[in-house]
């Protein structure tokens, strides 16, 4: 009859190790799940990359886009443009 103990208890003990373990079904579960979540991560940093590639092909290439950049983001302006100053 020990035996049949010894051995009912070492099957639960492994039974617990197997599911709660290192490495176990639940470590398993939520590693797949935060690899799931740093692939759809990695997917948005792909296309952020693809874009902002273009972004730079642009304002090596194209000396209109490059203007237009500088008039927008930095607010320069040409020569020969008249500049109106609002105050609120």
């Amino acid at each position: 009859m020990k035996i049949g103990r010894y051995l009912i208890i070492f099957l639960l003990v492994m039974a617990l190790l197997i599911t709660f373990g290192n490495r176990g079904l639940v470590d398993s579960y939520f590693m797949s799940k935060k690899l799931s979540e740093l692939e759809s991560l990695n997917k948005e940093n792909a296309a952020e990359n693809k874009e902002l590639k273009k972004k730079i092909a642009l304002l090596r290439d194209n000396v209109g886009y490059l203007e237009y950049m500088a008039r927008s983001e930095l607010g320069m302006v040409k020569e020969g443009d008249i500049v109106y100053r609002l105050i609120k």
